[in-house]
């Protein structure tokens, strides 16, 4: 049985399935795409080519790109051309009837271990499964619209889905590029269990004549922080599928989910919402209460039916939804005492009690706290993986203490023979979170920033001094402070998609986690000073190359690689690598030109157009940083690492109290910084 996915299928070429497939071409994997005859599935294919194109006029893609992405896709209504899939994900119309056929279809002529997923968003895997005659390579695989560009996927097994296909599933998504969230096999799964009823309360609010759809609208946009309210939204997805989501959860859950008579009366009409008319403000307190409190009482009912967490539940929100916050945060905002409370006048009106996951929170009069890191346990490995995929893993106070207790604890259990450090979603780790060093350089408090910065070091020290052998396991973006913490682990294994960076001189700063010592002890002085000076993004090919990681391998490869590796066992030495001939020059002028010299452009780069562009990138950083990156990487090698990271933390203070350090890290995603040496 293999789980290597190389080539992949669709079944339905509507707006979700040809979305799907699009996703799935531009991550570079051949699709099949069937529907039932060929006027469909040229439909699917202009929906395709149409939303392509417009990546173009938004310069996302360029129209070499966009050919091959359609190369990769072969659209057909054959459906014997699906016979050498590895996995199809069938995304027809939500009905079980309708999907019992589809599966029982696949069964019949898809190999015997291809993986055969559904995009259903409420109907049950383990009752789908039943009509194939291996239900345990069957899935859920709930993506967002529009998927193409949604992030979002749910990953659902049913009752006897294979263990090891449910995590190279998962694998698969991240390498498509979207953030995955389990959940049970339960109706409406994680987001649409809460989704679909806060849609629902707005034409209950309507139909109780509590407010207008114009209130309803503008109040929900507030409260949630969201661009278009409950009635635009079904105006946007489809009013009836509002209604066919509803009904599916009532039928399941109970009253309280069923859809209102309002709904289905506009549904039967036709028409979308209109939309028209003037808030009445005076009402927001109401509607603000209500929706929220339906969002509350089921957030926290699917915690307890172990639907899913409550991490997963606000990434879902985030990610899916596009909310700023998810329910648990936004419970943490409103109070939790405050929402049990709500949640319990909801409660009275439909004979529902509060569910434990809140009593017990507002019982002990706490927020909820989130973990942010996940540990899974496999044949003596311990995983380790970042958890806040939507904000690419940047790394925070709460992430840095959970991260170095949870891997104390591995280190410290006697099953564990080797630890993988990942990170969840499309990054390993971008770096530090910006935000909170903007936020605590405009309140003054310098002493968090240096405390936070501690916290990593020491949690670095014991990642390098660990007698364990402990891999990074690289699948995306590792910038800054995530190179930084990859670096003190024994190995390096990167997918060749993988990027790399040391981005701090660009924006007022220096790599302070050990960015400016051990980098040297495997590449050099040289490629590192090249590195922290430029902020060079790196492929992982050419970082391993240079030796600044151990292995690049193609993605469906790097969970191998990462077994292998740590049978290697841990690292005694790293012994510094020569530069390559290709970065040799690169390294000879930035080893004996120092800082100014290579601002000012004053080196001699004998017509070297690679070392010309990587001059000319040092004279946009922030000079300060540099001339304290120069410090750090001249004395640090001198030295041991212990001593270079305690010459990076005694100079903390004083970049951060730059201007330039200000004007880099607040101008960060919005315009070019201008650095003045300040």
């Amino acid at each position: 049985m293999s789980d290597v996915f190389r080539k992949l299928a669709v079944i339905g070429a509507g707006n979700m399935g040809s979305g799907i497939a699009q996703k799935m071409a531009t991550e570079g994997f051949e699709v099949v795409l069937v529907d039932l005859d060929d006027e469909k599935v040229g439909r699917g294919l202009d929906i395709m080519r149409g939303i392509l194109d417009q990546g173009v006029e938004r310069r996302l893609f360029k129209p070499e790109q966009v050919a091959a992405i359609l190369d990769r896709v072969r659209g057909t209504s054959n459906w014997n051309e699906l016979a050498d899939v590895d996995l199809v994900v069938e995304a027809v119309f939500e009905d079980m009837d309708v999907k019992r056929q589809v599966f029982a279809k696949l069964d019949e002529v898809c190999k015997s271990d291809a993986v055969l997923g559904t995009n259903t968003s409420s109907l049950s895997v383990t009752e789908l499964a039943e009509v194939t005659a291996h239900p345990e390579r069957v899935i859920g695989l709930h993506y967002f619209f529009h998927p193409a560009k949604n992030r979002l996927v749910e990953v659902i097994p049913g009752k006897r889905t294979d263990p090891g296909l449910l995590a190279n599933a998962w694998s698969l998504q991240e390498q498509l590029g979207k953030t995955p969230i389990a959940s049970a096999d339960a109706p409406g799964f994680v987001v649409n269990r809460y989704f679909v009823p806060w849609l629902n309360e707005a034409v209950r609010l309507l139909e109780e004549g509590v407010a207008d759809i114009a209130t309803i609208e503008a109040s929900c946009k507030k409260a949630f922080g969201i661009g278009m309210g409950p009635f635009e939204l079904m105006n946007v997805t489809g009013v009836p599928i509002a209604l066919h989501a509803a009904t599916t959860l009532g039928d399941t859950l109970g009253p309280f989910y069923a859809p209102t008579a309002r709904l289905a009366e506009q549904v039967a009409s036709g028409d979308p919402w209109p939309l028209d008319g003037t808030p009445n403000e005076s009402a927001f307190d109401k509607v603000e209460e209500r929706m929220l409190a339906v969002v509350f009482y089921i957030a926290s009912a699917l915690v307890d039916d172990g639907v899913g967490t409550a991490e997963d539940t606000d990434i879902g929100a985030r990610v899916g939804l596009r909310w700023p916050r998810g329910p648990f945060e936004k419970i943490n905002r409103f109070g939790v005492e405050r929402a049990r409370d709500l949640v319990a006048e909801l409660g009275q009106r439909w004979s529902l009690d509060v569910p434990e996951t809140l009593a017990a929170q507002a019982g002990r009069g706490a927020p909820f706290t989130f973990r942010l890191v996940k540990r899974t346990d496999r044949d003596g490995i311990a995983t380790l993986t970042f958890n806040r995929p939507d904000a690419m893993n940047a790394l925070n106070e709460a992430m840095v203490a959970q991260f170095h207790a949870a891997f104390k604890e591995a280190v410290a259990d006697p099953d564990v023979r080797g630890i993988v450090i990942a990170g969840a979603g499309k990054a390993f780790v971008a770096g530090a979170d910006i935000r909170f060093f903007v936020r605590n350089i405009d309140s003054g408090d310098l002493d968090r920033i240096v405390e936070f910065t501690e916290a990593g070091h020491a949690l670095l020290d014991d990642i390098d001094r660990c007698s364990k052998p402990v891999v990074a396991r690289m699948h995306g973006l590792a910038l800054g402070g995530g190179l930084e913490l990859a670096q003190a682990c024994d190995w390096i294994v990167a997918s060749d998609k993988a990027m790399l960076a040391f981005p701090e001189t660009g924006i007022g700063i220096y790599p302070g986690l050990g960015g400016t010592q051990r980098p040297s002890r495997r590449i050099g002085t040289g490629l590192t000073k090249w590195l922290v000076y430029t902020g060079q993004m790196l492929g992982a090919k050419e970082a391993a190359a240079i030796g600044l990681i151990d292995a690049a391998v193609p993605v469906d490869r790097l969970d191998e690689a990462v077994a292998e590796t740590l049978a290697r066992g841990a690292r005694d030495a790293t012994d510094v690598a020569a530069a390559p001939d290709s970065h040799r020059a690169l390294a000879d002028v930035f080893d004996r030109h120092d800082v100014d010299a290579l601002r000012r452009g004053d080196v001699e780069t004998n017509g070297d157009a690679r070392v010309q562009k990587a001059v000319a990138k040092v004279g946009q950083k922030a000079p300060l940083a540099l001339r304290l990156a120069e410090k750090l990487i001249g004395e640090g090698a001198r030295g041991s690492i212990a001593e270079g990271c305690k010459l990076e933390l005694a100079h903390l203070r004083e970049i951060f109290l730059t201007k330039d350090a200000y004007e880099g890290l607040s101008s960060l995603g919005r315009r070019r910084p201008e650095f003045k040496g300040e």
